[in-house]
């Protein structure tokens, strides 16, 4: 007989930690991906084998590798959320995060997610995956994304920040944000979006405090996926580079980060997200509405590419 991932759905509760109140008791982006995380958790559970028994018992590694989100309502602190993950086409999963408001139950977020079985360096045994989790089984994570070339004479930095636009930051992938020890985890690439983001709104001279102070405006994000492509080591320095593609209707601006590491004269890219950033007014004229974003936060989002 073969084994089938089970059909039913997975169901579970949890709330939004206290660290992902930033601005009133609002929640942000990366604090729902977290609760995603858990929900995917539980459905390994679910299907008989969780990530500890996997890595302990067959020197496999659990890991998200794309994880793609909608978030069509806000999260509060202490709300009680429900995950619910079910199996979505080939081989991703489809979540949704709920709460209940009024008595009526509020979709807060609809996902699709990709897991990956990865076999880890650092395990200290090795079997092949558990006949239901098989086909989600891989020696490592692999991308045809093509690697950069550093020509001689140039570093990193000049070649990454060539494109007009191109807004780069490096850092030192700390054991914190690694898996197993020895990779860069998702939510670290989660961690690294939210980061790189305020860093270039700050750069930009439109920081998210002088929005708040200035303007009572609000960050407010309504979709991101971040996605894993080759890994990322413990202690290896990630250059991360932020660009702005795109406004759309006045009142968002696109985004998009790619990560690499170099090796050797090559940069290898390990990770890449895109995000769609607003803001909402929360006090004054217009309260409770979408920031229209005037000529001048236009021209610090995206200079002379307007």
């Amino acid at each position: 007989m073969t084994a089938v991932l089970r059909p039913s759905p997975t169901v579970t509760y949890g709330r939004p930690a206290f660290e992902g109140a930033n601005i009133r008791t609002w929640i942000g982006f990366k604090h729902f991906m977290y609760l995603v995380e858990q929900g995917v958790l539980q459905w390994l559970r679910d299907q008989g084998t969780s990530a500890r028994d996997l890595f302990l018992e067959h020197g496999l590694g659990a890991e998200i590798v794309d994880c793609s989100v909608q978030l069509p309502a806000v999260l509060e602190l202490d709300d009680e959320v429900e995950v619910e993950v079910t199996p979505g086409r080939g081989d991703k999963l489809n979540v949704q995060l709920s709460v209940v408001r009024d008595g009526a139950k509020v979709t807060v977020l609809r996902g699709k997610v990709t897991v990956a079985l990865v076999r880890e360096r650092a395990a200290d045994t090795t079997a092949a995956a558990p006949e239901a989790l098989a086909r989600l089984e891989v020696p490592a994570l692999t991308s045809t994304v093509e690697r950069i070339a550093i020509p001689a004479g140039e570093t990193a930095e000049s070649v990454l920040t060539a494109e007009p636009g191109a807004f780069l930051w490096s850092w030192r992938a700390p054991y914190f944000y690694c898996h197993y020890s020895d990779r860069v985890q998702h939510s670290g690439f989660v961690r690294t979006l939210e980061e790189v983001v305020d860093r270039y709104l700050a750069d930009r001279g439109i920081s998210v405090g002088r929005m708040l102070s200035e303007r009572a405006w609000i960050p407010v994000v309504s979709r991101a996926r971040v996605r894993l492509l080759e890994d990322a080591r413990m202690e290896e320095t990630v250059h991360t580079v932020f660009t702005v593609t795109d406004i759309l209707r006045g009142v968002m601006f696109d985004g998009r980060m790619d990560c690499y590491v170099q090796r050797g004269s090559e940069l290898v890219p390990v990770a890449t997200a895109q995000i769609l950033h607003g803001y909402a007014i929360a006090a004054g004229p217009g309260a409770g509405g979408m920031a229209q974003l005037d000529e001048g936060v236009v021209h610090a989002l995206i200079g002379d590419r307007a």
